[in-house]
């Protein structure tokens, strides 16, 4: 197990990170300046929950700004499923999910394991496992867990950990990829 410990989420990382995926993304524009300052500037999440059958298609971030009713259902998308909880999701975690994807480069969406769990639902599934955390970032609504059809668990977790944005884990017996918004640190192959 590989841990790496660095400082937490910054903004200008998680910012460079978007202005990476939106220059290799975007077309040819005459004024790219204005265009890497904000001018048209989204962040869309796509996501779907083979728990619940739902899907997750959105803009949720339009020229610096959140959308505040785009976020309540990202926020209810990523609830404990088995309480039917939801809690505000912390947004650095979403924009690491949506710059992963962009980084990606598909248009598939991630497939959602776990979002946000309540505590009750973080021991049930600590009881099971002992790759559950006790003080899981998942119960603060900071860390899901991913994967994606055509992509590898080192594919997503690459593009996850060059965001620098927070810890990365890679679950390559299950097919899953968790990253959080917490300390920046990787463990996993």
């Amino acid at each position: 197990m590989m841990k790496t410990s660095s400082s937490s989420i910054t903004r200008r990382a998680l910012l460079g990170a978007f202005a990476a995926t939106a220059v290799t993304a975007a077309p040819t524009y005459s004024n790219a300046a204005g265009f890497l300052r904000g001018a048209g500037d989204i962040r869309k999440v796509r996501m779907y929950s083979g728990r619940t059958g739902e899907h997750l298609n959105m803009i949720y971030w339009i020229d610096g700004h959140y959308v505040r009713d785009a976020l309540k259902e990202v926020n209810y998308f990523m609830r404990d499923w088995r309480q039917d909880k939801a809690i505000g999701m912390d947004t650095r975690t979403v924009d690491i999910i949506a710059a992963s994807r962009n980084l990606l480069d598909t248009r598939e969406p991630f497939v959602l394991l776990s979002g946000y769990r309540t505590p009750q639902t973080n021991a049930m599934l600590r009881s099971r496992s002992s790759g559950v955390a006790k003080k899981s970032l998942h119960m603060e609504g900071k860390a899901a867990d991913l994967r994606m059809a055509g992509r590898s668990v080192g594919q997503i977790a690459r593009a996850a950990q060059s965001c620098a944005g927070g810890g990365v884990g890679r679950y390559s017996g299950s097919n899953f990829v968790h990253v959080d918004c917490g300390t920046v640190r990787s463990w996993g192959r």
